[in-house]
């Protein structure tokens, strides 16, 4: 066999692999949708959702104020953590929330000191002692949810073999979107989701939590360990999931799909943002992040093209594997996640899959990640400061 056979046999066996993969994540995308749905068992809990703030991100009075119209029949209460006590900005977005919604238990907590390299985890540390609530919701400050949001929440932990709940979620881009928050919304929806997805089902079960939502019992919390141990991690949400499935409880990805805003990228800035995802999960699924590679079928089908000179029964392969990724994308992205901005960029699929096999790859590259202009090193998911 000489070389130009090789690649072609190579790319002919991922190309059919990865066709593998499209429809067993359509199984999966189809056992989320029939999965029995559950009442609430006992009184509804207070609740204390808990939103750390650094920066200023889009969309973040709006996904405040989602917070702040729950149709909810227990108590629940809004902190809102400041990592820098003097962000004017902020603060004067807190007091027209306040203004606003009145009705609503909405608290800005200062938590100005840096307790390890993740930032976000030492603000929840600060603000975990002011929490009133017997569950806690954590989600990042650009979350916006809908007005059944805390009762899902609250109905599916009712249930004594839950210990938490995430939830799936879009990226929501501007009016007039560049390239690059149109590949980054897209990915979440066609390429992540999808993948989180089937790992739920080839797993029997979450293991892990998503920045989206993770919601647990305090008393959970306290047996896991609590948040101290994901000070140095950057995959602090996927890492607190995992804890509790260790702890012989279940992890439930709730039906509600809640929503994340995506930033104007520049072209760095989404180099810098996907890599440190890619890496994040390399670090968190070794032996699964392995096989990830063969997910994207679509590259792999159009490098077999080239390889096999552009022979019929290839174009056929091709054909196939675009009518799967196709079929998959609009199952879960628009089926699943209501997400429209899917049909809008659907032509960029091939795009994104093709950045998605380089960040794979290139994420062994190195270990060095940008995380909201700080530089650091990655050593077995923990973060060491530049």
């Amino acid at each position: 066999m000489n070389p130009a056979e090789a690649v072609e046999l190579v790319t002919t066996i991922l190309t059919l692999a990865g066709l593998a993969y499209l429809l067993i994540a359509m199984l999966a995308a189809r056992s989320f949708r029939r999965a029995p749905r559950v009442t609430l068992i006992g009184a509804p809990p207070t609740i204390t959702v808990m939103k750390p703030i650094k920066g200023m991100d889009p969309e973040r009075y709006a996904a405040f104020a989602s917070h702040c119209t729950q149709a909810y029949a227990g108590r629940y209460e809004l902190l809102l953590g400041l990592s820098d006590p003097d962000d004017a900005a902020t603060l004067a977005e807190i007091e027209r929330l306040q203004r606003e919604f009145p009705d609503a238990a909405i608290r800005a907590v200062p938590c100005g000191k840096r307790l390890g390299t993740n930032g976000k985890v030492s603000t929840l540390l600060q603000m975990l002692p002011h929490a009133l609530g017997e569950v806690i919701v954590i989600n990042d400050a650009d979350i916006a949810v809908g007005p059944n949001y805390l009762a899902g929440i609250a109905t599916e932990l009712s249930q004594p073999s839950v210990g938490m709940i995430t939830a799936p979620y879009v990226g929501r881009t501007a009016d007039k979107p560049n390239l690059w928050s149109r590949l980054e919304a897209l990915g979440i929806s066609t390429d992540f989701m999808p993948g989180v997805l089937t790992a739920r089902m080839l797993d029997r079960g979450v293991r892990f939590g998503l920045g989206s939502t993770l919601a647990l019992r305090r008393a959970t919390l306290d047996n896991v360990g609590g948040l101290e141990p994901l000070l140095e991690q950057l995959a602090d949400d996927y890492e607190l999931g995992a804890a509790v499935h260790r702890a012989g409880l279940r992890v439930v990805l709730a039906p509600e799909v809640v929503t994340t805003s995506v930033p104007q990228y520049s072209f760095s800035g989404f180099l810098q943002h996907q890599l440190r995802w890619s890496r994040a999960v390399r670090d968190s699924r070794r032996l699964g992040y392995i096989g990830l590679g063969i997910s994207y079928a679509l590259p792999w089908a159009m490098a077999n093209v080239v390889a096999s000179g552009f022979a019929l029964p290839s174009f056929t392969l091709l054909s196939l594997v675009a009518l799967a990724r196709v079929a998959l994308a609009l199952g879960v992205g628009v089926g699943i996640l209501r997400d429209g901005q899917v049909l809008r960029d659907l032509w960029l699929l091939p795009v994104r899959d093709c950045f998605g096999l380089l960040f794979w790859a290139w994420s062994y590259a190195g270990n060095e990640i940008v995380w909201r202009g700080d530089r650091f090193l990655l050593k077995n998911g923990k973060l060491l400061k530049r």
